[in-house]
């Protein structure tokens, strides 16, 4: 289906009353908060006609244990305490704990999650919608094999898609959607090896949305749509070596084409033209650091807008896809300052849907080995050191907690990555020792946490996620489940009777 950028949408808010509040007071009535929130709980009464709508949320890497940092810095933000903050989608009514393993992986990456998401089947790693009977790389192996996505369901339909990442486009979560490949690593030709005959990943978004089945795809890889004799916008030269322009390929079919923030802002209604939003010739950037580009939350109103034309509803799937990339690097600052964009983006997205039509899904893809330390007061801030409890009030008191070494740690650190605390020897030997940290050190923007297991860049985990659900067949959610199943939750409620 096609859409138009459209204004005057009109805005439902409905979320679960929450007993939460800021207890930073002794005193606080415990017994009182309890009481009340089992009365929200009993006055629940699940949705169960069919969903017009779904969305689905997935922020890269936000598992529990990043989930529950978020939580602390986006509440210690507001100038609490952080831990009896509640972010808006854990006022959803519904959740359960997800098994994230692969087919072939204890640990997975995000392309056979998100395959899992999207198609119902779980696969192998780097397989996106491609079944586990092919092996990684088998171009000629995959034909018959290929799983439909969930945006070829709905679009037949008759509703449209929109696909947003602040990540590249074309990358591992949000090619899912769309594409399928024996190979997450083939966003443009140049990667395809040689006689091979699938089409890359950025070829194959432009397919789908020529097709119809995509109506807005908007995040970065600009440089895989462009080819290498062309210098875009930002003074960055394209990758592909077919010669295809696929941006002016899509101009030339009436898209809408936005690649910084001015356009963005100007996209308007065009008939029943696509839009394609390319913020950066690689990843967009990071939230803290976003200059010149529009945040998550700016991009999934302007989607929800456009979309909701469609009186027969829609598929959004949005992405934040940088979460994961600041864990791999090792860097918690970043890790949660894009983690509170997405939670603003999900809060916006509550605020322009009726939980009476609209099903919205919130995820992750997988962990990472973040890990927390230490008997830390209340109060004390995520990303610094961990500060002693004060027995005879409720704050944190402003003397560190000190390790057997004697120095002090930080709240949170990760099991390997960058900041390994052991250094390669000239004898290439690994030796070392943990450094004195100060408070101001730890709460850097660009402190990189301390690590144990020496690697270049920190891995994922294969511990469980959280789902937060509401709206139509949410309450489907409960106990523990396997990530698949998550696509046959969005699938029952598009075509409940």
């Amino acid at each position: 289906m096609r859409t138009m950028l459209l204004s005057g949408v009109a805005l439902t808010l409905l979320t679960l009353p929450v007993a939460a509040q800021q207890t930073g007071e002794p005193g606080f009535d415990w017994f009182a908060a309890g009481e009340a929130s089992i009365a929200e709980r009993l006055a629940l009464q699940p949705i169960t006609g069919k969903a017009k709508n779904v969305i689905l949320f997935t922020a890269d890497g936000n598992g529990i244990g990043t989930n529950y940092a978020i939580r602390l810095f986006a509440g210690q933000q507001k100038g609490g305490l952080g831990d009896d903050f509640v972010l808006p989608y854990e006022t959803f009514p519904n959740m359960a704990l997800v098994k994230t393993y692969s087919a072939n992986g204890q640990t997975p990456d995000s392309a056979p999650t998100a395959t899992a998401m999207n198609t119902g089947m779980k696969t192998k790693n780097d397989l996106i919608n491609v079944d586990d009977t092919v092996a990684v790389g088998d171009c000629a192996g995959r034909t018959g094999h290929e799983l439909k996505p969930f945006a070829e369901i709905v679009s037949e339909m008759g509703k449209s898609v929109g696909v947003i990442s602040t990540a590249r486009i074309t990358h591992a979560t949000p090619a899912a959607v769309y594409a399928r490949t024996v190979n997450r690593d083939w966003e443009d030709n140049s990667a395809l090896p040689e006689g091979c005959d699938q089409k890359d990943i950025a070829a194959q978004l432009v397919d789908q949305m020529k097709a119809g089945v995509i109506d807005i795809a908007m995040g970065g890889g600009r440089a895989h749509f462009l080819p290498e004799s062309v210098t875009d916008d930002e003074g960055k030269t394209g990758k592909r070596t077919d010669g295809r322009n696929l941006v002016e390929e899509l101009e030339e079919a009436g898209a809408q084409y936005a690649w910084d923030e001015n356009g963005f802002q100007a996209l308007t209604a065009n008939g029943n033209a696509p839009v394609l939003g390319l913020f950066e010739a690689s990843h967009m950037k990071y939230e803290h650091d976003r200059t010149g580009e529009p945040s998550l939350a700016e991009m999934t109103e302007k989607a929800i807008t456009a979309l909701s034309a469609n009186e027969q509803g829609f598929y959004l799937n949005v992405e934040a896809g940088r979460v994961d990339h600041a864990n791999h690097d090792g860097n918690l600052f970043r890790v949660l300052t894009d983690g509170v964009a997405f939670a603003d983006a999900i809060q916006k997205a509550m605020e322009m849907t009726n939980p009476e039509e609209t099903l919205i899904i919130v995820t992750a893809d997988h962990e990472h080995a973040i890990s927390f330390n230490g008997y830390c007061g209340r109060g004390t801030s995520i990303t610094g050191l961990c500060m002693a409890v004060n027995e005879e009030g409720i704050k944190r008191l402003d003397e560190p907690e000190l390790a057997a070494d004697g120095k002090p740690y930080t709240v949170a650190g990760y099991l390997n990555g960058a900041g390994s605390v052991l250094v390669e020897q000239a004898d290439k030997s690994f030796a070392g020792s943990r450094p004195d940290l100060t408070e101001e050190e730890a709460t850097d923007p660009d402190y990189v946490q301390q690590a144990l297991v020496p690697m270049s860049s920190e891995t994922h985990s294969g511990e469980d996620v959280a789902v937060f659900a509401r709206g139509p067949w949410a309450h489907l959610f409960s106990g523990v489940i396997e990530q698949n199943v998550i696509f046959h939750v969005m699938n029952h409620a598009v075509t409940a009777e």
